[in-house]
Parts: structure tokens; C-alpha cells; sequence
């Protein structure tokens, strides 16, 4: 999987990214990850593996969970009690701006969460959704 990680890297080097990103850079890398699913992306797929619960060491665990039901919301750490910033672009224009920690973020939380990595299908429709946040 990590060969797939490394090509949607690839795929992102076409396209320039600012040091602040904004709606349009988060639109422009959700297209990247369609064109390498293959498929088109939907905000209600995307919906729905942000607030797909699973369970970790006993406890329901979702993207919600720490990011609250509102990606445009500020969230917390479910364990640390940590601030976490919108996920939502639209409220948080650093969002999506650095790929590379995108990426980052998707391969660890994927790998807590999920117990692998999500696929390009996943983290494309993830940002379709986030994107309609506000």
C-alpha cells in the first residue's frame, strides 16, 4: 500500500500548493484522489466514514469523535484533551494546504481508526465532505 501512497504523492506534485491553502487547494487535491480511485466522490460516502464508529481498546472511536459532528467545529483530543483545529477548509484555511502532512495525518489516524490504509477513494470523498462544512 505504501507504493499506492507514494503515487498519489506523485499525482499531487502536478498541482502547487500554498503555504495557505484555501477551498480551492482542498478542491484541487480531492480531484487528484478521484483521479487515482477512479471513481467520483461523494460528500455522503465521505459523511459517512467520518462518523463510522469502531471500536479501540473498548472505546467507540470515529473522525467525529475527536473532530466533533461539525468538521467546521473546533474539536478535542479524546485523550489528551488537546485543541484540534476545523477540519473543514472553509474554517480552517491551513487545512489540506501542507500534502505531505495530509497525507501523514490520513496514513496514522487510518491505521488507528481503520487498522490499515484508507484508500484514495476514501480520503478523496473525506475532503468532498469536509469541504461543505461551514
Amino acid at each position: 500500500m505504501k507504493k499506492a501512497s507514494y503515487l498519489v504523492l506523485a499525482l499531487f506534485g502536478l498541482i502547487s500548493f500554498s503555504a495557505h491553502a484555501d477551498v480551492t487547494t482542498a478542491e484541487q487535491a480531492a480531484k487528484q484522489y478521484s483521479l487515482f480511485a477512479k471513481s467520483t466522490l461523494s460528500a455522503e460516502e465521505g459523511k459517512a466514514f467520518y462518523t463510522k464508529k469502531v471500536v479501540v481498546d473498548g472505546k467507540d472511536l470515529s473522525c467525529s469523535a475527536c473532530h466533533t459532528d461539525n468538521p467546521a467545529q473546533h474539536g478535542k483530543h479524546n485523550v489528551t484533551g488537546k485543541a484540534i483545529q476545523p477540519m473543514s477548509p472553509v474554517t480552517n484555511p491551513q487545512r489540506f494546504s501542507d500534502i505531505n502532512k495530509s497525507e501523514k495525518g490520513f496514513t496514522k489516524h487510518c491505521k488507528d481508526l481503520y487498522k490499515k490504509d484508507c484508500s484514495a477513494q476514501d480520503k478523496g470523498n473525506f475532503i468532498t465532505y469536509v469541504l461543505t462544512a461551514k
